[in-house]
């Protein structure tokens, strides 16, 4: 067995495992914030991102990023937020319309005995959601692009699929105490002082930090599906019309709901058709599956003649199951392991959240290890990180599942009234978009910094940390902020 060389000389050596939007990001932020390029003889921190794939790329199609992402990628390093910047699509109509996150509409042509409002007809708008800022769509390979640039090449290596790792004892071996030893499909390994893992929803690294047999390590189905397609903007045209085909729509309906978005600045639009499982089971091994076009069409047979001549014109349908995480008890292993991005708290994507979260994610973390000054320090950066980040993700991923339920009239609450549903789509973002991306910060570091002068083995959150930011969905109270340090 070979073994991949890693530094033998005393500057903490990070592990990235993944180099999606995750790991590239909190990548380009360690490195365009000085913490690898400072004076080669007096270095504090390298870091080698590992991509299991030969390049940086994503499957999927376009996702957009709100507010709070963008101010936190702003935070992290105004290079980030320009690369986003430079490809992203915003609805093509004016300034002043720009803020428009989506406008849901009823997608059916029969609500049938309905309430509140009244049943409502195919097309009406139910509400018109803005985000408070600039909305926009960026397609995921191009952003990946982008971000990619931001990463000297050097410290890269594609094509490294981890399937292992091994928390290592204190051996003194060139001068390092412990560590982790990475291994990869290819049979090499890799020995880091600490491994941040970004490697998505089955993590290898989750795996690692939560222990084999914790019911919280595998994701779960979510019961809904998608069929996902793009359609070229003027075919769209034709069947939505040109001011329609223009912004992001998205029409609601009994057991499913159907999402329109510009991509590509504009020259086509993302269309995403969501379903519910009915026996609420997925038992393919593989969560993606080609169907034919008449199966995808025969689901959304009660949807309206727009809907449906829309989701005809999808070529080569795929069908994609969505999963997500169990709430983790920990995003970390004392000052060796962390979780980031969807390796930590894997969301649907009802709430189009799930990339900002990854982003909040990595402006927190890589702030926190621009502030360590040893590898001993590593687990009291870990410990703040989980105390200001698990509470607000592990948030989405509940919040996420009732908003599915929401469009698709499943919710016991909100159900198919017209009143009590534009009300929950008004403020569902809330939370998400307006959270104080400064303060939260700020009460991280505030975390960090009092873990360096205290031996207590564990954290809690600093007094008046921001109740919006770590109230859990449903709570009454904020969660305990507490993550074990030892």
């Amino acid at each position: 067995m070979t073994q991949d060389p890693t530094p033998s000389t005393q500057p903490i050596s990070l592990a990235i495992i993944g180099g999606g939007i995750a790991g590239l990001t909190l990548a380009a932020g360690l490195h365009l914030n000085s913490i690898s390029k400072s004076d080669p003889r007096n270095k504090k921190f390298v870091f080698t991102l590992y991509e299991a794939r030969p390049y940086f790329t994503e499957i999927g199609a376009g996702i957009g990023l709100g507010p709070n992402a963008q101010r936190a990628m702003h935070l992290l390093h105004p290079d980030i937020l320009a690369a986003y910047k430079s490809c992203e699509t915003r609805d093509q109509l004016s300034v002043e319309e720009r803020a428009r996150f989506f406008c849901f509409r009823v997608g059916v042509d029969d609500l049938g005995a309905g309430k509140g409002e009244g049943k409502g007809k195919a097309g009406d708008l139910i509400a018109d959601v803005r985000s408070g800022g600039e909305s926009s769509v960026v397609h995921r390979a191009k952003f990946l692009g982008e971000l990619s640039r931001l990463v000297p090449v050097e410290m890269t290596r594609c094509g490294k699929r981890c399937v292992d790792v091994e928390v290592l004892e204190g051996s003194g071996v060139e001068d390092r105490e412990g560590g982790v030893l990475v291994k990869f499909a290819d049979g090499t390994e890799a020995r880091h002082d600490a491994v941040v893992g970004c490697d998505g929803v089955r993590s290898v690294i989750r795996r690692a930090v939560l222990g084999e047999g914790d019911e919280a390590v595998e994701p779960v189905f979510s019961g809904k599906c998608c069929y996902r397609g793009i359609v070229g903007m003027e075919k769209a045209r034709v069947i939505l019309g040109e001011e329609m085909a223009m912004e992001s729509q998205m029409y609601l309906g009994k057991g499913g709901h159907v999402l329109t978005t510009p991509m590509n600045q504009g020259q086509a639009v993302n269309v995403v058709a969501y379903h519910t499982k009915e026996d609420g089971k997925w038992e393919d091994e593989t969560w993606i599956k080609s169907v034919t076009k008449q199966e995808m069409v025969a689901r959304f047979a009660g949807f309206s003649q727009t809907v449906r001549d829309l989701i005809g014109v999808i070529e080569k349908p795929d069908l994609w199951a969505m999963f997500d995480h169990p709430p983790a008890k920990t995003y970390h292993q004392q000052g060796q392991l962390c979780l980031l991005g969807d390796s930590a708290h894997a969301s649907t994507p009802h709430h189009g959240a799930a990339a900002g979260m990854a982003v909040e994610d990595a402006l927190v973390l890589s702030k926190l290890l621009g502030s360590v000054e040893c590898k001993e320090q590593l687990r009291g950066a870990f410990a703040a990180y989980d105390a200001a980040r698990r509470p607000r993700s592990q948030r989405l991923v509940t919040s996420s599942r009732r908003t599915g339920r929401v469009y698709d009239f499943e919710d016991e609450v909100v159900g198919d009234d017209m009143l009590a549903l534009r009300e929950y789509l008004e403020h569902a973002w809330d939370w998400i978009w307006y959270a104080d991306m400064d303060k939260h910060l700020e009460e991280a570091m505030l975390v960090c910094d009092s873990l360096k002068e205290s031996s207590q083995p564990q954290v809690s959150a600093p007094k008046g940390l921001d109740r919006d930011l770590c109230f859990s969905a449903g709570a009454q109270e904020p969660l305990r902020l507490i993550g074990s340090v030892g």
